[in-house]
């Protein structure tokens, strides 16, 4: 199960984050957003370690402005909100050549087969909760609805998930959710991550599952 981590801002917070090892890390670039990043030190990026995927997130945001982040903060991944953008994701792909992760807002009622149309223009999908926030609202959707989705794609699920969810993750059994975003419910403020909470988190969720009482373990 990889692990993203999402909306970091604090210097000291980021290399603590850091040493849990997450696959991805992701840095919003949208000025609305309470967790903006404004003016980094870019040698803050620059120290995380080549494991960790570093992922700029921007809400309807142009090229222009995409492409001098990429270079800027030496990203691995782009993370697209918003409005139609398949040519903007062939165009970052063909000139920065780095990850495109194309996230879906999912609402109550929502049909997973409009992820079908970007099946050849971003790497990976996100289903996160539809709010105005574009992500980080701490809200959840409702995760019976990934068992409509029958895209070729991998996903990562986010949207409100909490260190109480574990349980509830293991349940999904989707054979292309390949990991988690985490963001809003592991801080302690908007862009200031409780490191005590996500290290629980994940030590929980990469452990194997106890098998129930009276039930054996698999043998192979």
């Amino acid at each position: 199960m990889l692990i993203k981590i999402c909306g970091l801002r604090e210097p000291d917070n980021i290399r603590e984050i850091a040493g849990l090892q997450p696959d991805y890390m992701g840095f919003i670039f949208y000025p609305n957003s309470p967790r903006f990043v404004k003016n980094m030190d870019v040698s803050v990026m620059e120290k995380l370690p080549k494991s960790i995927t570093k992922t700029g997130v921007f809400v309807n945001e142009n090229l222009e402005n995409i492409l001098t982040y990429i270079h800027k903060y030496k990203l691995d991944a782009v993370q697209l909100h918003g409005a139609d953008n398949k040519k903007l994701c062939l165009k970052i792909k063909e000139e920065a050549k780095v990850m495109v992760i194309k996230a879906f807002a999912v609402m109550a009622s929502y049909n997973l087969k409009v992820t079908k149309e970007y099946e050849d223009f971003a790497d990976l999908f996100l289903f996160d909760t539809k709010t105005d926030l574009y992500g980080g609202s701490g809200q959840k959707f409702n995760w019976n609805i990934l068992h409509d989705y029958h895209g070729e794609k991998d996903f990562l699920l986010s949207g409100g998930i909490s260190p109480d969810d574990v349980k509830a993750i293991r349940k999904i059994e989707h054979p292309k959710m390949i990991g988690v975003d985490l963001n809003s419910r592991f801080e302690i403020k908007p862009g200031l991550k409780n490191v005590a909470l996500l290290s629980q988190f994940i030590e929980e969720l990469k452990r194997p599952p106890t098998p129930l009482k009276g039930e054996k373990e698999c043998e192979v």
